[in-house]
């Protein structure tokens, strides 16, 4: 990441989302960045509207995320805990290097926002599929 936090207020105007990489979903996602960190600590934010049905893989973040639901209904889990149902007002803390997944329920669209600091140029660590979920 070469971006960095802005040094005074910045005002973002909506309508430059982008679809997500391929393969860190079971299908692509529409990501609309809001903040771009660069260096260690720094925050990179976004807003994320996923189909019904679309789910992460397994991830981590090295120093957390916060997700705020928008709307819609989503499920997350952590590794070894139980599946929980999302709706709009939630929010939701992952530790930091906590193995977790989150996504849009079956019968539903989801849209979030996603906040994370970074550490040492990265935000997220990719891992495997979820197995079982869809």
């Amino acid at each position: 990441m070469s971006a960095s936090n802005p040094k005074t207020m910045t005002v973002k105007r909506p309508g430059r989302a982008i679809r997500s990489p391929e393969g860190v979903a079971t299908s692509p996602f529409w990501v609309e960045m809001l903040l771009e960190g660069g260096a260690d600590g720094e925050n990179t934010a976004m807003r994320a509207t996923l189909e019904p049905g679309t789910i992460t893989r397994w991830h981590t973040h090295p120093r957390g995320q916060l997700l705020y639901v928008l709307s819609g209904y989503g499920l997350a889990q952590n590794e070894g805990g139980p599946v929980e149902t999302l709706r709009a007002g939630d929010a939701v803390w992952f530790a930091p290097g906590e193995r977790h997944w989150h996504g849009a329920a079956g019968d539903s669209p989801f849209s979030y926002i996603s906040i994370q600091p970074v550490e040492n140029g990265s935000i997220v660590e990719w891992l495997q599929p979820v197995e079982g979920q869809s």
